[in-house]
């Protein structure tokens, strides 16, 4: 007869689980043998109804373990050994920036891009990058920004004012199909979305259906494009991305046939590169702006969702950044709904790195999951309102 464990499911699964490396894998393992066993204790009880008084019916409190097992995931990192302080743990869990990888991501040194000629209405860079100029605009200039340690043990680490990422977005405009027998309406809808975004400074680039990039608001001011934000990097936590951020934008909308077409991706390319290049920016905050936007009012994440899934990270050369555990999570205690995961396809892995992330971390404090993530909000919410207080004070 098999052994179960306290977590109601047989002992030899568990030891298979024991010997899966990847602490995200060994989750998804166990998910489906608690499915399975729940599946197989469902059928076990028809059939016993079926059968009359002689059948047993399966116990109510090894099913009430498989449930639980299902729904209170951070029991599950009991086959995880945990750090048994709080320095160690941060020390460990810094380290563990991509999945399947205990070491921190290494971005390789983005290629050499330069200018090679300027008129008045264009700029030619070594990629073969051309950018339109004749839209560009002004807007406040960049203010120098906090930069926040990830422990929380210092609230400010050091502040700075050059651009440290790139947050991708999709303009959610109206399309038509992208045909030749469309093209007056390409062209008119596309010349009324450039001078919509302009007005209000949206973005800093706006990459149109035919691939034409163009500069909206000039890179030594900042954008109105991420609004409410996180993401975090080697150096800490950034907290409302429109001055840390640049803003690059795709005309296009979410679920639509031709979201992106083949141009665009190809000028989301070089546009990268040499933003890249000129800001020494690493590829792991080159981000969308469903993984970095957050709704304060009920702390959760996603309150914008443009890129929530299907951001061609390869095509425009850059690693599959979804898997990135988010900062929002596991330093500010933000939670996500069954909503946002239907937008996203299921397919993050960052989001269940990031929820082990904070029971690791809970469980080296000794605490409840639920009590360490509101300790995580209420460290965020001082933040926010100093931050507030902050932009109060620049325009007075």
């Amino acid at each position: 007869m098999a052994q179960f464990s306290i977590l109601g499911l047989p002992r030899s699964v568990e030891r298979r689980a024991a010997r899966i490396a990847d602490p995200v894998e060994r989750l998804r393992f166990l998910r489906r043998q608690a499915h399975a066993e729940k599946e197989s204790q469902r059928k076990h009880r028809l059939s016993s109804r079926r059968g009359g008084e002689g059948q047993k019916r399966p116990r109510r409190s090894h099913l009430r373990h498989v449930v639980s097992m299902v729904t209170g995931l951070v029991v599950l990192v009991a086959t995880v050994p945990l750090p048994t302080g709080t320095a160690e743990t941060f020390a460990k869990e810094r380290m563990r920036v991509v999945a399947g990888n205990e070491q921190p991501r290494v971005a390789g040194p983005a290629s050499r891009v330069w200018l090679v000629e300027r008129s008045d209405s264009l700029e030619l860079y070594s990629n073969g990058l051309r950018i339109d100029l004749t839209f560009a605009v002004s807007n406040r200039p960049r203010s120098r920004f906090s930069i926040f340690s990830l422990t929380g043990n210092a609230e400010q680490q050091e502040d700075s004012d050059a651009p440290v990422g790139i947050v991708y977005h999709t303009t959610e405009s109206n399309l038509v199909p992208f045909e030749e027998e469309e093209n007056h309406h390409l062209q008119r809808l596309g010349r009324n979305l450039i001078e919509w975004v302009r007005q209000e400074r949206s973005y800093h680039y706006l990459i149109d259906r035919f691939g034409r990039v163009y500069r909206v608001v000039q890179e030594t001011d900042a954008a109105n494009h991420a609004g409410t934000s996180i993401w975090a990097d080697g150096r800490g936590v950034y907290v409302n991305l429109n001055d840390s951020f640049l803003g690059v934008s795709f005309e296009g909308q979410t679920g639509a046939v031709d979201e992106v077409t083949p141009a665009q991706v190809a000028a989301g390319k070089v546009l990268t590169e040499m933003l890249r290049s000129r800001y020494d920016i690493p590829t792991e905050n080159c981000v969308t702006h469903a993984q970095v936007s957050v709704n304060p009012q009920n702390m959760r994440i996603g309150s914008h969702t443009d890129w929530a899934g299907k951001f061609p990270f390869a095509g425009v050369g850059l690693p599959d950044n979804y898997s990135i555990p988010l900062a929002s999570l596991y330093v500010f205690g933000f939670e996500y709904d069954s909503v946002f995961l239907r937008v996203t396809g299921m397919r993050w892995r960052g989001l269940d790195l990031a929820e082990l992330r904070v029971a690791r971390q809970a469980a080296a404090e000794g605490l409840e999951t639920t009590r360490y993530r509101a300790i995580l909000q209420h460290r965020y919410k001082e933040i926010a309102s100093a931050l507030k207080e902050k932009s109060q004070e620049v325009v007075q």
